[in-house]
Formats: structure tokens, C-alpha cells, sequence
């Protein structure tokens, strides 16, 4: 049976006849946490593969199926009774997707698209075929190819003076993420251990860029799109720290062009669901894509409680073929801060503190065991004065982490 308004082929039915669609989320983490969380005022139904029952996911969704995403007949299993299948991570085997779509099962982002998230050299190949601006870049064998990578970067005619053409990016081209998989390398001894898994490796210059921007869009399958205000994404230790949104003093120019770019990144490549576009912003005023995600994304974990509509609600929306919600935000100014775990494990005791100070703060846990390091939840505040703003979201991650006491 094809549901009048979207076109997906509804097997989910709620009790007492009414029928509403399931979606079936492979990854447990805080992602399909959220998006479950979305759902739930529309009354749709998730069903979750999850790695554990403990994931943050599978603490809050109601029908959870512990399993294995890397394998086939698992998928194929859990993927009965589901109208669609997306995802809160890029890992599921291509091939197991692609078998997925052959047993008529709607997988939203498809497989033709979510490869160029899951593989960086696919990534980059494409976004050079299709005119979009990215680092010099290309696949390296071995620290010798490195250093002949770097030497590449050098001014036509160097004579060796201005350097080796050192630091350069190594990238894993499958599985890394917050920094995972990722080395700044500076000569060819510290070129070694990126190639000690036997994946290749993908090369990049190092960019010299002033600051790291997002452009975050949603597109459904027959083509509507909205695109979100272009953010500046902090990190610290290749961890995103706090996302701003809008980009500070960006111009309407540079915006446009950001949004633009992502929008018809999402079209070239067919996405469905929620993009993010990792930027560079450069000193000479270019913009370089630096990641793609096809998911919803940290950098607009902001949307919650900034904007009309989430990121969330968008994917959600975007699957099953839904008309697409209002992206503009509700105030002049919104920060996200994420909180990450540290030595103060009892982060509920520091509520009473945050909430007192700032009866507007909005507090996002994951209902993860806080480790240090680890995203264990994030905090958005909102208002018309910046360093307000500011102040207060990172007042609080501080407080809920430990690092602040008063």
C-alpha cells in the first residue's frame, strides 16, 4: 500500500487501525536519540537497530533490535516492518545497502549518495567532477608518496628555501570521526602511522583558514530543500567545541555562496535527508569544503531550540517524503556548547546551579556513563547580545563538566 502523501510503501501500523509509518534507525547513538525524540510529536514510530541496549538510542525508543549493522542478514531482518531506513552513522557497508534498495526497501540517504560520507577519496573525486572548491588533495601509498605530495604544494620553481612543503593532512578514507583517523604530519617519519591499518590514505594541504564554517540543508526525494543560517564550528582537539549560528560578521555574500554550495552538493549527490558541509573559510575570502555528512549533524544540534523546525524534524521529514519545515531561526543569536565528560561524573547534582542562573539555558543529555572526553550532551542558550549568549552557554558546559565551580 503507497501512502497518499509520500509515496512510502506503509507496513507500520499503530494499534486500532490508525496507520502511521515506521522508520527504522541503524546506529543507537545520541543522533537517533534525537531524532527519535522529533518523531514523536508527529507519531512516528522508530524502530532501532543498536549495537546495545545501553546506547543512547535504545534507552528511549520503545522497539529496539540488538545487532550487528556490518551484517547482511541482520539488516535484512530488522529492515521487516520498516516503511524507510536512515541512519545516525555513515558505516553501514555499501553493498549491504544496495541490497537493501533490490529487496524494495526505501534507504534514505541511498547508497549512491551516503558513499561519498562513508569514503573521502569518493567524496573528493566527486566534488572536483562537479566544480566544487576543495583542498589540494590525492590518494598517497606510502610517507615517500607524502613527502612527493607535499613537494607538490611548492611555488613553481622553488628552490627549497621556503620549506618542504610540510605540514600536511593524512586522512584514513573510511571510519574516522572527531579527529579519529585524522594526522597533521610534518615530515615522513611522522607519516608512518596512518598507513599501518592497510586502508589508503587520503593527502590534503593543510589550509590556512581563519575559521571553520557549516552550511546544514535537507532535501526530500522529490527535491525540496531548505537550507539552514550558515554557523562558525569551534573545535578543540579536532572535537567540535562550540557552533555559533549565524557565523559571526559573515557576510550576505559569502553566506549565500556557503548555502548555495551545499544545496547543490545535496542535489549533485542525490542526498535525501539532512547535509552537513564542513567548510574552510580562507584569508583571501574562498570558502573549501572540508567534510560531508549525511545525517543530522553537531553543527546543528543549535536547531533544537533555535530554529523553527530542527535539523531533526527536517530528517525526519525529508524520509518519508513530508513537506519540508521552516529552517529560519527563532532568535538573533544561538550557541551550542558540547559537554563533554570529565572527572565529575554526577552531572545532575550541578543542574540546580545551571538552571537557577539561567532559567533559559537548555540543557541535551545522551544518557551516556560520562568518560573524560567523551560527548556526553550539549547546552543552547539564545538572545540578542552575542557574548551574553556566549557566556552563558559555556558557563554552563563548564559547570555540568566540572571545569567551573562557581
Amino acid at each position: 500500500m503507497i501512502g497518499r502523501a509520500t509515496g512510502v510503501a506503509r507496513y507500520g501500523r499503530y494499534p486500532g487501525g490508525v496507520t502511521f509509518p515506521v522508520v527504522g534507525m541503524v546506529g543507537g547513538g545520541q543522533l537517533a536519540r534525537m531524532t527519535h525524540e522529533a518523531g514523536i510529536p508527529l507519531g512516528i514510530r522508530f524502530k532501532l537497530l543498536s549495537d546495545t541496549p545501553q546506547d543512547s538510542a535504545a534507552q528511549v525508543v520503545s522497539e529496539v533490535v540488538v545487532g550487528d549493522y556490518r551484517d547482511l542478514g541482520t539488516l535484512r531482518a530488522f529492515a521487516r516492518g520498516c516503511d524507510v531506513i536512515t541512519f545516525d552513522h555513515e558505516h553501514v557497508p555499501t553493498e549491504h545497502l544496495r541490497a537493501l534498495e533490490a529487496d524494495g526497501i526505501p534507504v534514505r540517504p541511498g547508497p549512491d549518495a551516503l558513499v561519498h560520507a562513508q569514503d573521502k577519496g569518493v567524496m573528493r573525486a566527486k566534488l572536483v567532477e562537479i566544480g566544487v572548491p576543495c583542498p589540494r588533495h590525492r590518494i598517497v601509498s606510502d610517507p615517500a608518496d607524502v613527502v612527493a605530495f607535499a613537494a607538490e604544494g611548492l611555488p613553481e620553481g622553488a628552490d627549497g628555501s621556503e620549506g618542504d612543503g610540510f605540514p600536511v593532512v593524512l586522512k584514513t578514507v573510511r571510519g574516522g570521526y572527531d579527529g579519529k583517523g585524522v594526522w597533521v604530519v610534518r615530515s615522513a617519519a611522522d607519516a608512518e602511522d596512518p598507513f599501518r591499518a592497510g586502508v589508503p590514505v587520503l593527502a590534503e594541504e593543510k589550509v590556512d583558514f581563519v575559521r571553520e564554517l557549516a552550511a546544514n540543508v535537507v532535501r526530500s526525494p522529490h527535491g525540496q530543500a531548505v537550507a539552514y543560517p550558515v554557523v562558525e564550528s569551534q573545535q578543540v582537539d579536532g572535537v567540535c567545541d562550540t557552533v555559533i549560528a549565524p557565523a559571526p560578521g559573515i557576510s550576505d555574500e559569502l553566506a549565500l555562496r556557503a548555502e548555495e554550495l551545499a544545496l547543490r552538493i545535496a542535489k549533485e549527490l542525490g542526498v535525501v535527508g539532512h547535509l552537513a558541509v564542513e567548510l574552510f573559510e580562507t584569508r583571501d575570502g574562498r570558502i573549501l569544503v572540508n567534510e560531508l555528512a549525511m545525517r543530522p549533524h553537531n553543527s546543528g544540534h543549535w536547531t533544537q531550540d533555535g530554529a523553527i523546525t530542527s535539523q531533526f524534524a527536517n530528517h525526519v521529514r525529508a524520509v518519508l517524503d513530508l513537506p519540508l519545515g521552516d529552517p529560519r531561526p527563532r532568535a538573533k543569536w544561538t550557541v551550542m556548547v558540547n559537554v563533554l565528560g570529565g572527572d565529575y561524573p554526577d552531572m545532575y547534582s550541578a543542574y540546580l546551579h545551571c538552571m537557577a542562573r539561567d532559567p533559559q539555558l537548555k540543557i541535551h543529555m545522551y544518557g551516556k556513563d560520562v568518560k573524560p572526553g567523551r560527548k556526553v550532551g550539549h547546552v543552547n542558550t539564545y538572545g540578542d547580545d552575542l557574548d551574553d549568549v556566549l557566556e552563558r552557554a559555556r558557563h554552563a558546559a563548564g559547570y555540568l563538566r566540572g571545569t567551573i565551580t562557581e
